[in-house]
């Protein structure tokens, strides 16, 4: 158990650093502003238009970091420093939204993938929060580890949801950044490419930290199971 206990530590150490330095690289970009003076909006509408997308909206939503494309009704929620912001970060964000809008328009089969699973996810999502410690609770005092190994089943349920996300957003940032390459009228120094690459790889290294949190609490919980079969 002991080790279980090191590993979720050094992971969520490696997961807050990781997020603080991407907080820290998008407040350092959001000061830094496009040459072409370009809104994060107008960027996201121009490669949707670039991309002969017509049928997405760009819409502005409450919150910060809370951007986000919507296959449903096939919008591009940008924050609104996102939306109304003339930044490298701003630009970055917006074109890595359009992305997903990509490849919602190309059938991209990550996405497909991705987009079925959430109805399970959520359901597995709420099942873990009711089953794993009272299953440890009833492991320990009764021996029965049938509510532990349904919120494990659960839990996997989730770290897979997680692990697929990666290739969706790797493959989005991809996007983004092929396109931005191509249209100088939107960045338009090899220096502003930079940055929106610096910025978009520490967006992916937050999820590369969640799905590998996600995986040590599931190795976590999943050796109570292990442990009891043995003893």
């Amino acid at each position: 158990m002991a080790s279980g206990y090191l590993l979720m530590i050094v992971i969520a150490l490696i997961s807050f650093g990781v997020q603080w330095r991407f907080k820290s690289k998008f407040r350092e970009y959001a000061e830094i502003g496009l040459l072409s003076g370009l809104s994060g909006k107008e960027v996201a509408e121009k490669m949707l238009r670039d991309n002969g997308i017509y049928d997405v909206k760009v819409i502005s939503v409450d919150g910060q970091l809370s951007d986000h494309y919507n296959p449903e009704n096939k919008t591009v929620n940008l924050s609104a420093d996102v939306y109304e912001s003339r930044s490298v970060a701003s630009a970055a964000v917006a074109a890595h939204e359009c992305g997903h809008a990509v490849q919602h328009a190309k059938a991209y089969a990550w996405l497909g993938f991705r987009t079925a699973l959430v109805p399970i996810v959520q359901t597995a999502s709420t099942i873990t929060q009711w089953t794993l410690m009272l299953g440890i609770m009833l492991l320990f005092f009764s021996g029965n580890p049938l509510v532990l190994a349904i919120g494990v089943a659960a839990l996997s349920l989730v770290t897979a949801f997680s692990f697929v996300t990666l290739p969706v957003e790797f493959d989005a940032s991809n996007r983004a950044l092929a396109w931005l390459n191509n249209n100088y009228t939107v960045m338009q120094t090899t220096e502003e490419h930079e940055q929106a690459k610096d910025a978009l790889w520490w967006a992916a290294m937050t999820y590369v930290v969640a799905a590998l949190s996600a995986l040590a609490t599931l190795v976590y919980y999943a050796s109570f199971l292990f442990n009891n079969r043995r003893n």
